[in-house]
């Protein structure tokens, strides 16, 4: 008899469930198979009292109690305490895939990952859970969410007692311990300890980006069932979802920080290590984080990919594109809980509690001061060092700090994007639109800690602070004389004659000499004056007021 003959030979043969359809060789596993759909579970452990509809089943089961592993691989002697997990095993080392999907043609080791695997084309999920009503495709996926209602992490490691949801998740974190790399490149021989590592790794080899080109596609297939936001990954949505469960999965095991997200773990640890792994292979600079390498490596580039659909301007980070679509949107969703304060960045938010908690994370490790924000730490290290990275593409001058660099080109556009919404009046600097509004409001939220004067600008206390210490921080570089303020630097100078003002007002009323301009209108009489204090003092005339 042919295999053709015989295959047909034992179809008649079978023994078919009038429920589901599936076909067995024998009428005994049709028999057993019945309990399934019967929802009868005869085969009690006693034990711990679970049941199960398959006396094999159960039989399996008692060994998860005694720790009994009867099934050896005789090819790498791996034990194993069900039989089924010993032959899907063995799999792996002759690569047979013998069940294959009649749909897509996808093979797979067995036969329940090729049920599983149809559930996609039909779209079927009959595993229900019974406390919200979700439904899953594959039953260890029900199994992995339910522990997200109860807490449950059954799966211990006997190495360092972590405990897990999922069994594969424990599998995989033992492979930390014994150093095991199972999974092989077919095509180079390199080996990872988990699948989707080896998956990713062979797209190396084949070009292949299938999700990467969703991104072009503007393909976004993942569906988030709380809020329906859309992912063109996965991963992406997994890790979205722990937004609305609340689940923080990773735990730093030097701090005990947890994360919702695995990349947000490795990062922390980078902190406690001070390692820094990943390298600019344009002028050796190291990063703790590979997306500020790439945020990096586009200052040598000058690549700004991600551009604003709204006004067209481009950036080199992806997350500052996001940041800055808040400035037309309006959309500050970063609420501080403590004062109600709305920000548009996250760690804006984080920088801003600080203010209520006093604390001051980071620290210069050249002179020990401490700052609330990372970037003031940044910026403070440039005095030890000297170094002014950002350059003024226009006149050349340097700046230790970018937002110096951003204000000072105003100097050149001539604009003033803060406006004073009392009286009007416009300002380059956000700070002295801020000094500006305490004229209107009387306001001086600058105390001397000393003798309790108050002033309406920092520098002003600052200045004043130097009466109490005795400081005198500004040297000349000529004759070494040290001063307590900075005075007689006259960076304005006049187009015209050559003349330079140490205060822009004062170059302003200069250049009327020029022009024969008279730069400040009365509103009540309309009379122009050249100069401020000639218009303040006009108008005393109106009210009466004397000076």
């Amino acid at each position: 008899m042919n295999p053709q003959e015989m295959t047909k030979e034992r179809k008649k043969l079978s023994y078919r469930c009038d429920i589901c359809k599936k076909t067995f060789s024998n009428k005994g596993n049709l028999t057993v198979h019945k309990f399934i759909h019967a929802g009868g579970k005869q085969y009690h452990c006693d034990i711990c009292g679970k049941s199960f509809s398959h006396i094999s089943s159960l039989t399996s089961h008692k060994y998860s109690h005694t720790g009994e592993k009867p099934y050896q691989c005789d090819i790498c002697g791996k034990s194993f305490s069900d039989k089924s997990n010993l032959t899907r095993h063995k799999f792996t080392h002759t690569g047979e895939k013998p069940y294959h999907c009649d749909i897509c043609g996808k093979s797979f080791p067995n036969r329940s990952s090729l049920t599983s695997h149809k559930f996609i084309h039909t779209g079927e999920k009959p595993y229900h859970c019974d406390i919200c009503g979700k439904s899953f495709s594959q039953k260890i996926h029900l199994t992995s969410h339910k522990s997200t209602h109860t807490g449950e992490k059954p799966y211990h490691c006997d190495i360092c007692g972590k405990s897990f949801s999922r069994k594969i998740h424990l599998t995989s974190h033992k492979y930390i311990h014994s150093g095991e790399k199972p999974y092989h490149c077919d095509i180079c021989g390199k080996s990872f300890s988990q699948k989707i590592h080896l998956t990713r790794h062979k797209s190396t080899h084949t070009g292949e980006k299938p999700v990467h080109k969703f991104i072009h596609a503007g393909r976004k297939p993942y569906h988030c069932d709380v809020c329906g936001k859309t992912f063109s990954q996965k991963s992406h949505l997994t890790s979205h979802k722990s937004i609305h469960t609340g689940e923080k999965p990773y735990e730093c095991d030097v701090c005990g920080k947890s994360f919702s997200q695995k990349i947000h773990l490795t990062s922390p640890k980078h902190i406690h290590t001070g390692e820094k792994p990943y390298e600019c292979d344009i002028c050796g600079k190291s990063f703790s984080h590979k997306s500020s390498l790439t945020y990096h490596k586009s200052i040598h580039t000058g690549e700004k990919p991600y551009r604003c659909d709204i006004c067209g301007k481009s950036f080199s980070d992806k997350s500052n594109l996001s940041c800055h679509k808040y400035i037309h949107t309006g959309e500050r969703p970063y609420q501080c809980d403590i004062c109600g304060k709305s920000f548009s960045h996250k760690h804006s938010l984080t920088s801003h509690k600080h203010i209520h908690t006093g604390e001051k994370p980071y620290e210069c490790d050249i002179c020990g001061k401490s700052f609330s924000h990372k970037s003031s730490l940044i910026s403070h290290k440039y005095i030890h060092t000297g170094e002014k990275p950002h350059h003024c593409d226009i006149c050349g001058k340097s700046f230790s700090d970018k937002s110096h660099l951003s204000t000072h080109k105003y100097i050149h556009t001539g604009e003033k994007p803060d406006q004073c919404d009392i009286c009007g009046k416009s300002f380059s600097h956000k700070h002295s639109l801020t000094s500006h509004i305490s004229i209107h409001t009387g306001e001086k939220p600058y105390h001397c800690d000393i003798c309790g004067k108050s002033f309406s600008q920092r520098s002003n206390l600052t200045r004043h602070k130097s009466i109490h210490t005795g400081e005198k921080p500004h040297h000349c570089d000529i004759c070494g004389k040290s001063f307590s303020q900075k005075r007689g630097e006259k960076p304005y100078q006049c187009r015209i004659c050559g003349k330079s003002f140490s205060h822009k007002h004062s170059l302003t009323y200069h250049k009327s000499i020029h022009t024969g301009g008279k730069l400040y209108e009365c509103d009540i009489c309309g009379k122009s004056l050249s100069c401020l204090r000639s218009l303040t003092s006009h108008k005393n005339i109106h009210t009466g007021e004397k000076s």
